[in-house]
């Protein structure tokens, strides 16, 4: 088997000016070679925000960049013909191309409707604070620019549980649509306030089985226009996981492709809960490991103080590593962004050696840890930020490390507070195969690791510190292997 790896293809401030699907076209052969497998692609249908919307904030699933709506023809990242030439020119190089899907929400309805509602409280949504009264919403979603063109349905309350804002006086709180198909919340699987199936704007009502087929029908329409090979699921924990049994049974069925799916079910300190969707939804779809992420975090920040031998604890790589995408960064994770949890620089490289260079997993690499970014936002202190974000130099050598070389049996070594390391052995199939990589977050330290012994005799070098004196491994297959403090080593042999 062949180690492979994903790329998330964008960033929250990357530049409104409907480049991305030509800046991933022109980079899809240079990302293979690489050593990316496949590529996430950011929401491809209108927002509420036009072309300065990254897609979250979801209008019109139909619009992918082909009509005049919220104020522009193009998305933020570019035309329909764009997208569909970028995926086309990713599949052409070998690699798999998964598209953002975001059916939690919609926003920027055309017009309003008196819709009957209760207010709950924020805090604890299923205990109500009023009894039912009707208020101003923008529930109903016409689409005029686009005509009726691939779908006619139209959508007003009874599509939609809850909404955020009322008209007529102008306020926020949270309200339960009193709608035919329910008169609470749906049942989702995440406790936060009580019952997290509200996240913003017009909540989806997935009980309205209306909605279920126009959402199957999308589904299909989308598949045939784009061609693409798999979703990554937007806000899964808000929203009821029969929804999408059902949305990829039917899709998975009737194209008979396994279509990819990663879900996005954020909790970093919440472990058991996403197992428990994983069993809710039968093993259906993969999940991003936040709690990996947070681990990350912390690390960074408590520097020394980390015991690095737990590292690995309660994340989902360790307890279903099969369904495990890891990660470092994430455009809600980066700097300034909603959910903010950003690994610092100096562990950056350490947190991808992990994530690339052990067996278990299926790595995501975020744009700007490639690419770079830099930027300005109003943080949560309310003053305006300038932030930079320098390109990982170490990268593309974790890359190449992990495509080429990382095979064969692990050995860990997570016996020191502050030095923790692991062995690949190699393989027959992957010549020259076989690693050895060292873990500081305090002093230079080195530890004794038993590489193998047909490696005896050969030479390792520091890949990500060339100038480090070279390694002989011994006899007995063991070699001593140094890093310095605060730092990554990837010994391998010359190739």
């Amino acid at each position: 088997m062949e180690n492979f790896t994903m790329l998330q293809f964008f960033e929250w401030y990357y530049p409104a000016d409907g480049s991305l699907w030509r800046h991933f076209k022109n980079e899809a052969t240079r990302l293979k070679n690489m050593g990316f497998d496949s590529v996430w692609l950011p929401p491809a249908h209108k927002g509420m925000d036009g072309a300065n919307s990254q897609g979250y904030d979801s209008y019109d699933l139909y619009d992918l960049g082909e009509f005049d709506q919220k104020g522009s023809v193009r998305t933020k990242y570019g035309t329909k013909q764009e997208l569909i030439e970028a995926i086309a020119a990713g599949r052409e190089v070998g690699m798999q191309v998964y598209c953002d899907i975001v059916l939690n929400h919609m926003g920027g309805a055309d017009e309003t409707e008196i819709i009957p509602v209760k207010e709950v409280t924020p805090e604890n949504r299923n205990e109500f604070v009023s009894d039912t009264f009707e208020i101003k919403a923008y529930t109903k979603f016409t689409f005029p620019g686009r005509g009726g063109q691939y779908s006619k349905f139209v959508w007003d309350y009874q599509c939609f549980s809850g909404v955020d804002y009322n008209a007529s006086s102008e306020q926020n709180a949270i309200y339960s649509i009193q709608n035919e198909y329910g008169d609470g919340w749906q049942n989702v699987l995440d406790l936060e306030n009580g019952n997290y199936d509200y996240l913003m704007l017009s909540d989806i009502e997935f009980r309205n089985p209306h909605v279920r087929q126009e959402l199957k029908n999308w589904g299909e329409w989308f598949i045939e226009t784009v061609n693409c090979d798999g979703f990554r699921l937007d806000a899964i924990k808000h929203m009821d996981p029969a929804f999408f049994n059902e949305w990829l049974d039917h899709l998975r069925a009737k194209y008979q492709k396994e279509f990819y799916a990663v879900g996005e079910y954020w909790a970093p300190y919440d472990l058991g809960s996403m197992l428990a969707y994983i069993d809710a939804t039968d093993k259906r779809m993969s999940l991003f490991d936040a709690p990996l992420q947070g681990n990350f975090f912390r690390a960074s920040k408590e520097n020394e103080h980390y015991d690095l031998r737990t590292i690995l604890d309660n994340t989902l790589v360790q307890a279903m590593p099969e369904l495990a995408v890891t990660l470092v960064e994430n455009h809600d994770t980066q700097p300034l962004q909603s959910l903010e949890q950003t690994v610092e620089p100096w562990f950056r490289p350490i947190a991808y050696a992990i994530i690339l260079l052990r067996e278990a997993g299926y790595p995501c690499i975020f744009y700007t840890d490639l690419y770079g970014s830099k930027y300005r936002d109003v943080g949560r202190d309310e003053q305006e930020h300038e932030i930079t974000l320098e390109k990982l130099e170490a990268l593309e050598i974790l890359l190449h490390t992990r495509k080429h070389l990382a095979y064969g049996a692990q050995h860990d070594y997570f016996d020191d507070i502050n030095c923790i390391g692991w062995i690949r052995q190699g393989d027959e199939e992957h010549e020259k195969s076989g690693c050895a990589v060292l873990i500081s977050n305090h002093t230079e330290i080195s530890k004794v690791m038993y590489i193998g012994e047909q490696h005896a005799g050969a030479t390792f070098v520091d890949y990500l510190n060339p100038d480090t004196e070279p390694v002989t491994v011994r006899e007995d297959g063991n070699a001593e292997f140094r890093v310095s403090g605060r730092s990554v080593s990837l010994w391998a042999r010359p190739v």
